[in-house]
């Protein structure tokens, strides 16, 4: 079983993982940038909402299969964020070590004990704009957040992500292992199952 997937996201680390991911598995992945397609609003109010918004405008613009990718941390000690809004928390989407800093900032009196987090991905594949019936998962990574950077891998918030079960940050992994337990490692294999067992 063979599928070209457009990519609704322009995160070159993204693109990474799920190439990775997939491509073993006989899915080919192409980026929505390579086609000329742009980003819709994101105005959902979820990982989910705006993963399917996502999903379909790629689909609609590009006339083929598209999956698309909304994903975040959340932090218990700030109610939840950075969560939808984790690419763009400093202001500015994408400025990952904006977006540390001013986590560390909000995090500055929350002691070791309590700083606990979570990653999440909520992918959503459609088969055509309108697909009445999209594929989707939401998974998460549990975790903490350090009290400070640690590690050149990843993207994102991984330099302060302490994974739980492992004295390291996601920043630390393997590419190879993270791909295995990350947030979107573990979506993307509810993903495929679901292919497998929908899609026949």
């Amino acid at each position: 079983m063979f599928f070209t997937l457009v990519l609704a996201s322009g995160n070159e680390g993204k693109a990474r993982e799920f190439r990775a991911i997939l491509e073993p598995l006989g899915f080919k992945i192409v980026l929505q940038k390579t086609l000329g397609i742009d980003s819709p609003e994101e105005n959902g109010k979820s990982f989910l909402e705006n993963a399917i918004i996502k999903a379909r405008y790629a689909s609609e613009k590009s006339g083929m299969w598209a999956l698309a990718d909304d994903s975040g941390l959340a932090v218990d000690a700030l109610n939840g964020a950075p969560g939808i809004y984790s690419a763009r928390y400093a202001g500015e989407h994408g400025d990952d070590r904006a977006n540390n800093t001013k986590l560390l900032e909000e995090l500055k009196n929350v002691p070791e004990g309590k700083r606990t987090a979570r990653y999440y991905c909520a992918l959503c594949l459609v088969r055509h704009a309108d697909d009445p019936v999209p594929l989707t998962v939401l998974s998460s990574w549990e975790g903490a957040i350090g009290l400070k950077e640690l590690g050149s891998g990843g993207f994102g918030y991984d330099p302060l992500f302490l994974v739980t079960g492992r004295n390291c940050t996601a920043a630390q992994l393997p590419p190879q292992i993270k791909n295995l337990i990350s947030h979107r490692a573990r979506a993307l294999q509810a993903l495929t199952y679901k292919l497998e067992h929908n899609l026949s």
